[in-house]
């Protein structure tokens, strides 16, 4: 059995991943040329916009985040902003081809000036030699859709230079979750139910409103916000599947489900599969199939053996038991009545949902921060390297066409 799988050991969950390409959509029409004014006019309207977009941000209904980019206000590409626009305070991550930065806006306004967001740079000359055009595009756009979701992280822009991308996203100080969960060893029933109930409503939007299979679900791409609720990141693995099936093998390997690694096509039950290791690893503090050889981790996945330990509740075990079950058509989430079913299930008795997704519900871990800049939950990196390889001319006439999304 050969398998391919992915992990991502960046200590920040903000980073795109590796995968398949998909062919590039047509050439977009030129655009007419402005003059100087119109630029600076425009130019100065997208910052206007992305300086106040918190102070308009509602709790969306699903229906709503589903809308266009152009309808919200959110999730938009931006033409004129500009990488100077921004004062870069400090490296959150670094990947092969991206580095996110803590960003707030240059010169801001005295209001303005707490105001910040987590910058992701892709170099395009990167994104070209690793091959990955079609995933950095696909990504964008994912994120685009998905903007406004409560527990998603938000794509409050998108832009590009002669020489970069930039995602820019809703800065969340709490850090990773999977730092608080190795911290406190196991989380509580109470925390784990809070959480697994947030990451519920994100699968239940995703499979059902979008058709979007998340297909790497750990604690490591969840991060904690501000005010103590979950925010899902890095999107690089998310695939638009609706009813098909793709066949693609990537993820971590400790959280793929049996048909990813029997590449026998897989849909969006992976991310019920994932869920239900994420529910054992946070209320045990590892997940349950574990060994230092990936084969063994997937003869153990595949015979689908759960061992529960005894302080388990009976409701905890039987939820982990319907979402990690071998047989897709048996499992928890995927079978009649979707998320719903989950959302039934007695583990999450109490669990007021509507409240939840309009965050009224306070976090069981609210960060100790300094401000809205403290950067104290992120590690430290060592600066840029220098002498990037140029992106010519060449590269320009050639690729720039496949980065008009941005």
């Amino acid at each position: 059995m050969a398998a391919t799988a992915i992990k991502n050991h960046l200590p920040s969950a903000l980073l795109p991943h590796h995968r398949e390409s998909s062919p590039p959509k047509d050439d977009p029409k030129p655009l007419q040329k402005q003059s100087t004014q119109e630029i600076h006019e425009e130019r100065e309207q997208e910052k206007r916009l992305v300086s106040q977009w918190e102070d308009h941000k509602l709790a969306l209904s699903p229906s709503q985040v589903s809308q266009a980019p152009s309808q919200k206000q959110v999730g938009q590409s931006q033409r004129h902003l500009r990488c100077e626009d921004f004062d870069l305070v400090k490296t959150l991550g670094t990947g092969t081809f991206a580095r996110v930065w803590l960003a707030r806006l240059a010169n801001a306004k005295r209001e303005d000036r707490d105001k910040v967001f987590a910058l992701k740079i892709l170099r395009k000359v990167d994104v070209i030699r690793l091959k990955q055009v079609e995933h950095v595009r696909n990504e964008r756009n994912v994120l685009a859709v998905v903007a406004g979701h409560p527990f998603i992280t938000t794509m409050v822009a998108s832009f590009q230079d002669q020489d970069s991308l930039y995602i820019l996203l809703d800065y969340c100080p709490g850090g990773e979750v999977f730092s608080y969960l190795r911290r406190a060893r196991r989380f509580n029933e109470h925390t784990s139910q809070f959480y697994a109930a947030e990451i519920v409503l994100v699968l239940e939007f995703l499979h059902e409103h979008e058709g979007v299979a998340y297909r790497d679900l750990k604690p490591e791409n969840i991060l904690i916000d501000a005010e103590g609720h979950l925010k899902l990141v890095d999107f690089g693995f998310a695939k638009k599947v609706d009813d098909r099936e793709t066949y693609t093998l990537c993820g971590t390997p400790e959280y793929l489900a049996p048909e990813v690694i029997r590449n026998t096509g897989h849909g969006c039950a992976v991310d019920w599969w994932a869920f239900g290791i994420l529910v054992y690893e946070f209320l045990v503090g590892q997940p349950p199939f574990w060994d230092q050889n990936p084969m063994k981790i997937y003869e153990q996945i595949v015979a689908g053996h759960v061992r529960y330990p005894s302080a388990m509740s009976p409701d905890a075990r039987s939820l982990i038991a319907g979402l990690c079950t071998v047989d897709v058509s048996k499992r928890l989430g995927n079978i009649k009545g979707g998320a719903k079913t989950v959302k039934q299930h007695p583990w999450f008795k109490g669990t007021d949902w509507d409240a939840l997704y309009h965050r009224r519900v306070q976090g069981p871990i609210v960060p100790h921060l300094r401000g809205p800049a403290d950067t104290r939950n992120f590690d430290e990196y060592d600066p840029e390297p220098e002498g990037r390889e140029p992106y010519t001319e060449e590269l320009r006439q050639r690729w720039d066409a496949s980065f008009a999304d941005f």
